[in-house]
Parts: C-alpha cells; sequence; structure tokens
C-alpha cells in the first residue's frame, strides 16, 4: 500500500526475506547495517587520526634522489612559457655556433624507472637521450616536439584549454595518428618540469562519480547525490574544482561502468555513505588527479573493487603506484593506501563462484600475472602476491559481474556489504 511505511533494515524479518537469505549464499551471515557501519566508522576515524598526527609525507629530497630522478611539479602559463622561450633560446643558440638542431628530452622507457618503496610508488630517472633535427632516425620526432611546444605556448599566450584531441587536428599531416602527439606531450611535460594539466591540454572527459559528495566546478555547487545513475563527470580541467564536502565513510573506487551502474542504480552510498568514482576501465589522469584530492581533502579511506584477473590488479597499481608512462608526475597522480576489496582470486572460492562463471586465462594472461609477481610494487605487499600466485596457479579469472550468477544486486546486497563486515581487504 501506498500509505505503508517503509520497514528499516534493522526491523524484524519477514518470512520472505529469511527464505531469501537461506537461497542467497553467504546472506544469513550479514549482520544488521548499523554494526556495518560502526566498523566503517572505526576505519574512518583510525585513518583521520593518524592523518592528524602524520608528518610530513617524504620526498625525493629526503631521500637524496632529486639529483639521480626527475619529478614535475604544478607550473603557472606565465613560468611554463619562459620554460619554453628558454628551450629555443637554447635551440638558437646552437644553431648558430654550429652545433645543429637537437632537443634533450627524458628517456620514459622501463629502463629508465625506479620504484621508491619508501613512496611506494615508481618514479623516473634522469636518463636523457637527444634528439638530433639531422639524423634520420630522429627528425620526424624532432619536428613533431617543436610543433607542441609550439601549440603550447600559443595555448599559454591565450590562456585558454584545449583537448589532446584539439591538439592533434592542429596539424594532422604531421602528427598522422593522435597516438604520435600524446606521447610527445607528456615528452614536453617532461622536458619543461611541469604537470600535463599545466600545459593546458586536458582529455576527454571520462571518468565518473556519484555518492556523498559535494564540491565546487568552476564556481558552480555540484551535488553528487542527485546527479542520477549516471553520476557527474569528472571534469578534465581539476584545478577548476574546490570547496570538497562529504559525510561519507569510504571512497569506493570501481573498474567497471558495470559494477559502478549497479551500485548507482541500487543507491549503495546512501546505505552505506560512500562516494563511488569509475574511471571505465584504464585510469585517466583527471579521475587519478580527482581521486588524489578527494582521498588528501577528505581524509577518507579508499577501497578498490577490480575484475579478478592481472589486468584488474594493473589497474589498481596506476592508481596506487602510478603508472611507467608518466611516472614522472607520480607525485601528483598516486593516490596512497588504496586497499584492494575484490574481487580476488581467493574470492572465487570463498563465495563458491560457480565453475561456468569463471573464465580460463590466456597465455596473455598468465604472461602479464607472471611479470607482475617480478614487480617490486607487488612483492612490498605479501597478500597481493598470495592473491596474484594463486590466479597464476588455478589459470582461472572472473570479472565483478561473475558476482550476478546468484542475482542481479548481489553485489550490493551481500557481496561488498559481507566484505566490509569482515573488514576483507589487503
Amino acid at each position: 500500500m501506498a500509505d505503508k511505511k517503509k520497514r528499516r533494515r534493522n526491523d524484524p524479518i519477514s518470512d520472505d526475506e529469511d527464505q531469501d537469505r537461506q537461497l542467497i549464499p553467504f546472506k544469513k551471515r550479514l549482520k544488521p547495517d548499523s554494526e556495518i557501519l560502526k566498523i566503517l566508522k572505526q576505519l574512518t576515524d583510525s585513518l583521520q587520526s593518524s592523518s592528524s598526527t602524520t608528518t610530513k609525507p617524504l620526498t625525493l629530497t629526503d631521500l637524496g634522489l632529486s639529483s639521480t630522478c626527475r619529478e614535475v611539479t604544478d607550473l603557472d602559463l606565465t613560468s611554463v612559457q619562459r620554460e619554453i622561450e628558454q628551450i629555443v633560446f637554447r635551440i638558437t643558440k646552437s644553431i648558430l655556433s654550429g652545433s645543429g638542431f637537437s632537443l634533450d628530452v627524458p628517456t620514459r622507457g622501463n629502463a629508465n624507472q625506479l620504484y621508491v618503496p619508501e613512496l611506494d610508488r615508481i618514479v623516473l630517472k634522469d636518463k636523457v637521450s637527444t634528439r638530433q633535427y639531422a639524423n634520420v632516425s630522429t627528425v620526424r620526432k624532432t619536428a613533431i616536439t617543436t610543433r607542441i611546444l609550439q601549440l603550447v605556448h600559443q595555448l599559454c599566450t591565450k590562456g585558454i584549454h584545449v583537448t589532446k584531441r584539439d591538439l592533434f587536428y592542429t596539424d594532422v599531416k604531421l602528427f598522422q595518428d593522435q597516438g604520435q602527439s600524446d606521447v610527445v606531450l607528456d615528452d614536453v611535460s617532461c622536458m619543461l618540469g611541469c604537470t600535463r594539466s599545466s600545459l593546458n591540454v586536458v582529455a576527454s572527459e571520462k571518468g565518473v562519480v556519484v555518492g556523498r559528495l559535494i564540491f565546487s566546478d568552476n564556481g558552480d555547487m555540484i551535488d553528487c547525490t542527485k546527479m542520477g545513475m549516471g553520476g557527474k563527470a569528472i571534469p578534465p580541467n581539476i584545478d577548476r574544482v574546490g570547496d570538497m564536502q562529504s559525510d561519507a565513510l569510504f571512497i569506493l573506487l570501481v573498474e567497471k561502468d558495470a559494477a559502478y551502474m549497479r551500485l548507482a542504480e541500487d543507491r549503495f552510498y546512501n546505505r552505506f555513505p560512500c562516494i563511488i568514482i569509475t574511471a571505465k576501465g584504464q585510469p585517466d589522469v583527471a579521475t587519478r588527479l580527482f581521486l588524489r584530492k578527494m582521498k588528501l581533502e577528505l581524509k577518507l579511506p579508499v577501497l578498490a573493487l577490480v575484475d579478478s584477473d592481472p589486468y584488474g590488479l594493473k589497474i589498481l597499481s596506476v592508481y596506487g603506484c602510478g603508472s611507467k608512462n608518466m611516472s614522472y608526475d607520480s607525485g601528483n597522480l598516486t593516490t596512497p593506501d588504496i586497499k584492494w576489496l575484490g574481487v580476488r582470486p581467493s574470492d572465487l572460492d570463498k563465495y563458491k563462484i560457480p565453475e561456468q562463471c569463471r573464465l580460463p586465462m590466456t597465455e596473455q594472461d598468465i604472461k602479464t600475472g607472471k611479470d607482475m609477481l617480478e614487480e617490486d610494487f607487488v612483492k612490498k605487499n605479501p597478500g597481493w602476491v598470495e592473491e596474484l600466485s594463486l590466479m597464476v596457479r588455478t589459470k582461472q579469472k572472473a570479472e565483478i559481474q561473475a558476482l550476478s550468477t546468484f542475482g542481479f544486486q548481489y553485489l550490493s546486497e551481500v557481496y561488498l556489504p559481507l566484505k566490509l563486515q569482515q573488514q576483507d581487504w589487503l
């Protein structure tokens, strides 16, 4: 009936619900929401308490690595302009002295990366390569680099933002495909010693956020509980985001759009006060920056929900330790202490995921898993090593959606609440 009051979860369980608990795996193990909320409150209070007493975070300088590693910082438009003009001045001086036209570009290959355990992130070492205009093998890349420098200088002069796609279309004949201009854009950022956002070049909107968060976007206040199932697109210009407010107890980082939509439609963030965020797969810069900003300003724990496969763990590691491609900016892009909530390889048996819902790992999957076991950032965490070793040994993987075998809402109604109740994260 329309006037019948909605029964709260803490009220006595009806016969139908009692039968439901018997049929749905592990549902009967769930405690009342009020008890789970107490556990989450303790987790949040513990983090906020330690944050208030923690000393200033370690830097490369503190570790004596500032001379052997390279790291960028946010620069204003005037500073970026000045750096570009100094590079042009050096090139001009080199040409006039008869030494020719060349650019010194930091090397961003795997051999020039270093994992620093004390910082728990990947950084870029100081090796530099020279791109000479007079060399057939490097002439084209030198031309692209010079053109990108020119375009960024124009953006700084006009004080406007463009997307990476806009940048590509300014000289399609030279760039040929966007992948080439994107790579050189990162090179330029590294050369200038500034973050990529300092160049006023952004990626198109990709990530979304929903839940217990209010923030200002270029002066407009956004309430993420009123954004519907789709959520609020994360602004590509992170410098226009401010005034973050929240009564959430944690941040739930979700790998895939499908799981995000399930949780958003079920209003999971109202049952367990949280902020839900996803980059819909591979993390983009804006989502990584936004997650870090939330973590540091709101002082909330971050729990991650990813697929049980090597790529899910790889995505989690990009958020936490950084990517090798952008290791030069890991200090600004990484979010410390992300906890791996699920779906973990051990969960497949623990939650009795049927065999038909598990997928056999390909040879490439197994190779990726074995390669990750050799990474220092994985070795540092015994729990990660144990889970990844189990995955490689059983040669089985599973998507988050495999939980739907027990019901479309099993993820939000049973799996995640039970994980939170048992504090089952790494």
